[in-house]
C-alpha cells in the first residue's frame, strides 16, 4: 500500500508497528461475499416477481415493498464497499498513523448514512413479509391482529435504533470521532459498540418474531397444503436470518472492545449485507415456488 510507504518515510508510524502489519488486508474478501450476496439477491427478487407477473399474474404489497428493500440494499452495498476501499476495516494502526484526518472523518459519515439505509432497508423487508403473512391468513382474525401488532412492534423497534443514530452524539453530527481526533472535545457521544450492540440486538429479537409467525401458523391453522409448503419453505432460510443477526451482535462487540477493533468491521459489514439479503431470499422462495413448479417440475 503506498500510503503505508508514505507513513513509514513522513514518520508517523512508530518503530514497534510493522509495515507488514499494516499492509495486512481482508479487503477484497470482504467485497468478494458483498457482491456475492447482492448478486444472488438480485436473482432471487427478480424470479420472484416473474413468477408474481407472468405465472401468477398478480403483484401485491408484499411484492412492492420487497422491491423498495432492495433499492434501498443497492445505495447500502455502494458505501459499504466505498468504505471497505478507504481502509475502514484495516488494522487499528492504520486508520490512526495511515489514514489522512479528512479521511477517517469520511469514513465516519459514510459510515453513519449506511447504517440509517440499513435499518431503513431492514425494518421495510421485515414488513415486506408481514404483508405475505397477511395474505396467506386474510380469513383468521386473530392472526391478522397478531401480524398488525407485530408490525406496530417493528415500527416501535425503529424508531430508538434511528434516534440512536442520529443522537449518538451532541451536538448532532454525522461523525463518531475517536479520542485522537482533534475535534473529539466538541462532541460528547456514546460509545460506538453500545450503539450498535443495541441496533443489533433490536434487530435480532425482530427476526425471531418474523420469522417465529411461520411456526404458530402451521402450528395453529389449518392451512391448504400450498400455504403449507410456502411457511415451511421460509422457516429454514428465517433459521439462517436469525443465526446472521447472532453473528453481526458477535461482530459488534468485537468491534467496541477488542483492541483491534476496526479488524472486524470488513466482516461486519458483509454479514449487514446478507441479513438483508438472507431476509429478502427467504420471504422470495414462495414467490419463486410457482415458476419453479410450471418451468422446472413441468406442473
Amino acid at each position: 500500500d503506498p500510503a503505508v510507504a508514505s507513513a513509514i518515510a513522513a514518520g508517523r508510524v512508530p518503530p514497534e508497528v510493522s509495515a507488514d502489519w499494516l499492509n495486512e488486508t481482508r479487503d477484497d474478501a470482504a467485497i468478494a461475499a458483498i457482491i456475492f450476496v447482492l448478486v444472488l439477491t438480485s436473482l432471487a427478487l427478480a424470479c420472484r416477481i416473474v413468477s408474481r407477473v407472468f405465472i401468477l399474474k398478480r403483484i401485491g404489497p408484499d411484492d412492492g415493498l420487497a422491491v423498495l428493500s432492495f433499492i434501498l440494499l443497492v445505495p447500502f452495498v455502494v458505501l459499504c464497499i466505498m468504505l471497505i476501499r478507504i481502509g475502514s476495516g484495516r488494522h487499528y494502526e492504520y486508520i490512526m498513523l495511515v489514514m489522512n484526518l479528512d479521511t477517517v472523518e469520511l469514513s465516519e459519515v459514510m459510515d453513519f448514512a449506511a447504517h440509517i439505509v440499513y435499518t431503513t432497508a431492514l425494518l421495510i423487508c421485515r414488513l415486506s413479509g408481514l404483508a405475505f403473512y397477511h395474505r396467506i391468513c386474510n380469513l383468521h382474525d386473530q392472526f391478522l391482529l397478531a401480524i398488525k401488532i407485530l408490525a406496530g412492534v417493528l415500527v416501535a423497534g425503529f424508531l430508538p435504533q434511528v434516534f440512536l443514530l442520529i443522537f449518538h452524539c451532541l451536538p448532532v453530527t454525522g461523525l463518531w470521532p475517536y479520542d485522537w481526533q482533534p475535534d473529539a472535545g466538541k462532541y460528547k457521544c456514546l460509545q460506538w459498540g453500545v450503539v450498535y450492540s443495541v441496533n443489533s440486538s433490536v434487530s435480532l429479537f425482530c427476526d425471531m418474531l418474523l420469522f417465529g409467525i411461520p411456526i404458530a401458523m402451521l402450528w395453529i391453522l389449518d392451512l391448504t397444503r400450498r400455504r403449507t409448503v410456502q411457511l415451511a419453505c421460509i422457516l429454514l432460510p428465517g433459521v439462517l436470518v436469525v443465526g446472521i443477526s447472532v453473528a453481526r451482535l458477535i461482530l459488534v462487540i468485537q468491534g467496541q472492545w477488542d483492541p483491534d477493533q476496526s479488524w472486524a468491521y470488513n466482516p461486519m459489514l458483509a454479514i449487514e449485507v446478507s441479513e438483508i439479503g438472507a431476509t429478502l431470499m427467504a420471504l422470495s422462495v414462495p414467490g419463486i415456488k410457482p415458476m419453479f413448479d410450471r418451468w422446472i417440475l413441468r406442473k
